[in-house]
Parts: C-alpha cells; sequence; structure tokens
C-alpha cells in the first residue's frame, strides 16, 4: 500500500486532510527506548508553526492538538508492540466546498492523477490522503526515531538553504557538528546567517501580496553516524532516505553530497581521499560522497539536498479542464494560498532522514 513503509521499522499512515483525524502506526520500534513528550512536542510544532504574517489571519497555519498515544508506550517507554498516534484534525469536516470543483484539474495538485488512479472515489477535499498535512504524522515518527539516534549520540538536522532567489550558506560538508545542528534547529527560522533569514521571509511576504509562492532548497546533515551502516544495490541508504523524501509533498529533486556537480567532475576531483586523523579514525578530506559509498555509510557526515517546488495553491486565475465535461476552464483556488512550504518542511526532512537511519541501524551490532 501506499501509505505504509516498511524496512526493519515499519510506519502506516492513516487519514484525510479533511477528516476528523490523522495518525500513524510504527511497528518494530525497539522496546525499552524512553521517549521524551515534550521534546516530541516540541519537534511537532516546528511542523505546524507559522513563520508567515504572524499577524493575519489568512495565513495562521492551523494547529493540531497534541497527539494521543494509544499503544506502544506505558511510562514513556516504548513496549515493543505497535506504536499508534492519533491526531485530532481541528479542521474537522471541509472548510472549502470542493463539490463544484470535484472534477476540475486544479494545476499543480494531484486531483487528475489522482481521479484517474483511485477511478474518481478519491477525496479531494484539501488533496485528501495526498494532502502535505500527511507529514504530520510521518513528523511524529521521525520524532521518536530521533530521539532513539541522539541516545546513541547520532544527531539530524536540516537548514533552508535558498528560498526563491535568496541563498544562505550552507553548512561544512567535512567539518558539520552535532553543536553547528542544534544552533540551526532551535531557530525559527532554521538558517545558517539569521539575516539571510529575514529576507526569505520578506520575499515571502511579497509573493504572497501577490497571489504568488515561493519554492526552495533544504540541505540535511547527519552527524556522528558510524561506518557500515546500509546495504548494496536495493537495500542502499541512499535509497531508504530517497523513498521516505520523496513521499514529502512538494519534494521535486535530491542529491547527495556534491550530487549533480559531480557530473561536471573528473575522476580525481571526485574521489574523496581518504586518512586517519589524530584520533585513529577514517575519514575523507571532502565529502563528495555525501557520507555513503555504495549503499554504506563512510563515517562522514550524511548529506542531502532537497528541492521543494512552489505550493500549488496561488491567488491568480490559472487555465485547466473539466475532465468530467472535457471542457476548458478557467479556475481561481478555493484555497486560502499558502506562500511557501519550505520552513515546514524541514522537519519532514529531517523526520525522513531520522527514520532511515534507525530502520538500518537495526542490523548494526549492539545498536538495540
Amino acid at each position: 500500500m501506499a501509505s505504509i513503509w516498511n524496512h526493519r521499522i515499519s510506519i502506516s499512515l492513516f487519514g484525510e486532510a479533511e477528516g476528523p483525524a490523522i495518525g500513524v502506526v510504527l511497528d518494530n520500534i525497539p522496546p525499552g527506548e524512553y521517549i521524551d513528550i515534550e521534546d516530541l512536542a516540541r519537534f511537532m510544532t516546528r511542523r505546524t508553526r507559522s513563520l508567515f504574517l504572524p499577524d493575519d489571519p489568512n495565513h495562521q497555519r492551523e494547529q493540531l492538538d497534541f497527539p494521543q498515544v494509544l499503544s506502544g508506550l506505558i511510562n514513556d517507554r516504548t513496549t515493543g508492540s505497535p506504536l499508534c498516534a492519533f491526531l485530532n484534525n481541528p479542521r474537522g469536516i471541509g472548510q472549502v466546498d470542493y463539490q463544484n470543483i470535484s472534477r476540475i484539474a486544479r494545476p499543480g495538485h494531484a486531483d487528475y492523477t489522482g481521479a484517474m488512479r483511485y477511478r474518481g472515489f478519491a477525496d479531494v477535499r484539501s488533496g485528501g490522503h495526498l494532502s502535505e498535512r500527511m507529514t504530520i504524522p510521518l513528523c511524529f515518527a521521525g520524532a521518536v526515531c530521533r530521539q532513539i539516534l541522539e541516545r546513541r549520540g547520532i544527531y539530524v538536522a536540516a537548514q533552508i538553504t535558498s528560498i526563491h532567489n535568496i541563498k544562505d550558506k550552507p553548512l561544512s560538508q567535512t567539518a558539520v557538528t552535532k553543536e553547528d545542528l542544534l544552533r540551526i534547529r532551535n531557530r525559527r527560522m532554521p538558517v545558517n546567517n539569521p539575516v539571510q533569514g529575514k529576507k526569505m521571509l520578506a520575499d515571502i511576504q511579497q509573493a504572497s501580496m501577490g497571489g504568488e509562492t515561493l519554492g526552495g532548497t533544504i540541505a540535511c546533515y547527519a552527524v556522528n553516524v558510524p561506518a557500515g551502516i546500509g546495504s548494496p544495490i536495493f537495500d542502499g541508504l541512499e535509497n531508504s532516505i530517497a523513498q521516505l523524501v520523496f513521499g514529502i509533498p512538494g519534494v521535486r529533486g535530491l542529491e547527495f553530497g556534491a550530487g549533480f556537480q559531480t557530473a561536471k567532475m573528473t575522476g580525481s576531483q571526485c574521489n574523496d581521499a581518504f586518512y586517519v586523523d589524530d584520533r585513529g579514525h577514517v575519514l575523507t578530506k571532502t565529502n563528495h560522497h555525501g557520507g555513503i559509498l555504495g549503499g554504506i555509510s563512510s563515517g562522514m557526515p550524511i548529506c542531502f539536498d532537497v528541492a521543494i517546488k512552489p505550493a500549488a495553491s496561488i491567488g491568480k486565475p490559472q487555465e485547466t479542464v473539466d475532465y468530467s465535461a472535457m471542457t476548458n476552464e478557467v479556475i481561481q483556488s478555493a484555497e486560502a494560498p499558502h506562500p511557501c512550504m519550505v520552513p515546514e518542511s524541514v522537519p519532514s526532512v529531517e523526520a525522513a532522514m531520522c527514520i532511515a537511519l534507525v530502520s538500518h541501524l537495526l542490523d548494526y551490532p549492539n545498536f538495540v
């Protein structure tokens, strides 16, 4: 099923954007893991809080009740049974009347493809099960996995490296540290240079006033991942990360390390020279491989970049079709435009990295 990811641990998402609830079931989480509920709540808040025009109610992002854990957790410890989190959906039953546009293919949305795939029975309200809101339970799963990793000294964080044409300096792919990641993660706008973050927010606000939306890029890092995690061919660590990352609506591109830049390099430029540091660790002088070679972690920081497209609901008329009547139409979005999905995608990208790492680390000696 499309809503189930199964790789040593399994994740099953349920619910729809305008339904009464959404949630997630995690299976094969190791028993006895302590889950800090307050820390989990902080992670979830990063996904749902608003950064845009806080005094404008049209741009306030809805807040979820804190997830109710129905099973798999007693006295803040995982029991080993399926961990089920149920999240009340404050939207309830739809705020927007979709009856008149249920046969209209909104540009940039999956209305048409979903109708073809599900024979016209898919829930079209705010995208139904195809909505970006399904990353909220994904973030719950990632928050649980992040705590499991940090208890073992592994830290994950992501930064916004660009929005539209405004760029922020990425962290070092060879020398990024736990302290760097915590500094970025604790900022309301997760950027390296706060000045650039302010410029990004101003650009988003300007685009919003013109009825437009903006995309951008996110860089994600994991430090202290031991060498030897993952497998070759179809079970590679990149494979798992990529599958989870592309489960985030709006993702249009993913590259590890130097990514597409390696196509412009020679072999001697692309290869990362190995050396032994003064503590007896095998490292590489550069990190064009992004911390993964042959699907297996090298011990260097794991680094990848993600491209997020502009939100599809814009405040301008757009040409489209009524695929029931087979007529050409012009549509104005029935939803309040969300000017930029990039900031709220940051914890979703982190969640994908955390889930993939825990899944592969279960094979690592003495991990559990």
